[in-house]
């Protein structure tokens, strides 16, 4: 009689409401390998008892840090269902937080182009080998890898992911795939960075486009392009959307380019909005640009505000992130923050919960290299993932505390941006003392109504 395959669950837990490509590019290298493989998307189904309890080798995707410490959360009931299953954990949070996630059982631990080696960890299982030094996989890939199609057909339909909402009100399916991993910079902040080091790594165009038509067929009627950079290769990006609109003319999508490329790389903006871009997510994380140094975003306020200019020149959506509270956030700092962005008109183009964000250090992070951060921090926090810090002003977390709240109650009732803006404004200027009769006027502002954004905020 025939032997069963290996049965391969693969679990993501989070990816801001997209489709992981981080479970259907694995699976398809998995089943090529001889794998029954299924996937498992846990931000949008109950966790499936008999399918944990069947399973040979139990693989947490974890991308980012909210991905990673549900996964954690759930390890417990997993593990409850099935011990006897080879336990994994892959991406970018795993090689960082390897020590923590060995204590928890974790018998192959694997980074950065991962999918060879989720594939010989399925060979090594299936030949009975027991490595007696640990795994023999690298803790971190980085070799260049000729990508397979992502499969697909086992996780929730694309229409119960996050949508795009249009300014007429239309809302619009999202399909979600990578042009590229990694990123060429260096941002002290950034998770990437202790994986990469500063190196990225392409999917080849023919796989993109492949990946794209099976999610139009499959009702996606916009793109989001996972690269941390989309301009990392901009002759590699600016070829698969050429190509796409060729291919798709009514096909429209979002991508992510650090300000300092969007700056370098100008001449290429009117091609994304001829080409179908909908809005370009950028992390300009501060406009102080003291921290910007800390940081080394490799970008000052003038260079955000030059961006913000040429985007209405180009007729585009530009929608920053912010990493508002850090340790050296001062309160006069945070209402210049909001200042500045109601002086650029950018009120309606910023999910309100970029104003609560604070800064993690997580495992690894190059922001350590700093004597100044390494004197701040306390011992790391396996639970939390981070390097506990607080403000010397303990007024600046509580502010923090107090924005979430208004952020949560305003995106609960369902208020308008520029109505939970307003609160922040206020509650920031009255902690800061300062005068509350320069907020500007509503007819001063870009409307809501004029800026496409999806449904599920950008997060981490």
């Amino acid at each position: 009689m025939e032997s069963r395959p290996l049965s391969a669950l693969l679990i993501s837990t989070y990816e801001l409401g997209r489709q992981p490509f981080g479970l259907t590019s694995p699976a398809a290298w998995l089943e090529r390998a001889g794998a029954s493989v299924t996937c498992l998307d846990l931000s949008r189904d109950a966790l499936r008892e008999e399918l944990v309890r069947s399973a040979d080798l139990i693989a947490f995707y974890v991308p980012m840090h909210t991905a990673t410490r549900l996964a954690i959360d759930v390890l417990p009931e997993v593990r409850k269902l099935n011990l006897r299953a080879h336990l994994c954990f892959y991406g970018l949070y795993a090689p960082v937080n390897e020590p923590y996630l060995r204590k928890l059982g974790a018998e192959t631990v694997l980074g950065g182009e991962f999918e060879t080696g989720l594939v010989a960890m399925f060979k090594r299982l299936i030949s009975g080998c027991k490595e007696p030094g640990g795994q023999p996989e690298p803790l971190v890939n980085l070799e260049r890898l000729s990508f397979l199609m992502p499969r697909r057909d086992d996780l929730p339909p694309l229409s119960r992911y996050a949508h795009l909402t249009l300014p007429s009100g239309e809302q619009r399916v999202v399909g979600y795939t990578e042009a590229s991993r990694g990123c060429k910079h260096l941002c002290r902040h950034c998770p990437i960075v202790p994986v990469y080091n500063g190196q990225f790594r392409i999917v080849q165009p023919a796989v993109v486009l492949a990946d794209i038509r099976q999610q139009e067929a499959a009702g996606a009627q916009h793109i989001t392009f996972g690269d941390p950079d989309f301009f990392n290769g901009p002759r590699h990006a600016i070829d698969i959307v050429t190509r796409l609109h060729e291919e798709h003319p009514n096909l429209t999508y979002d991508v992510t380019i650090k300000i300092e490329h969007l700056l370098k790389h100008a001449q290429h903006l009117s091609t994304l909005r001829d080409t179908g871009c909908l809005f370009v997510t950028s992390a300009v994380e501060s406009v102080d640009d003291s921290i910007l140094a800390r940081l080394d975003k490799g970008h000052t306020y003038a260079d955000f505000a030059s961006v913000a200019e040429l985007f209405r020149d180009v007729r585009l959506t530009l929608s920053p992130t912010f990493v508002p509270f850090t340790p050296w956030t001062a309160i006069e700092g945070y209402c210049e923050l909001l200042d500045r962005i109601a002086y650029l008109n950018l009120i309606e183009n910023i999910a309100p919960i970029q104003f609560a964000i604070r800064l993690l250090i997580p495992a690894a992070s190059r922001l350590l290299n700093l004597p100044e951060v390494r004197a701040l921090v306390g011992p790391f926090d396996e639970v939390a993932l981070v390097y506990p810090w607080a403000n010397e002003d303990s007024c600046v977390d509580e502010l923090c505390v107090r924005i979430l709240n208004i952020v949560r109650k305003g995106e609960k009732d369902r208020d308008s941006r520029r109505a939970i803006f307003s609160r922040i404004w206020s509650l920031a200027r009255s902690v800061a003392r300062l005068s509350l009769a320069e907020f500007p006027r509503s007819d001063d502002l870009v409307s809501r109504a004029a800026i496409p954004f999806l449904t599920e905020p950008w997060y981490c």
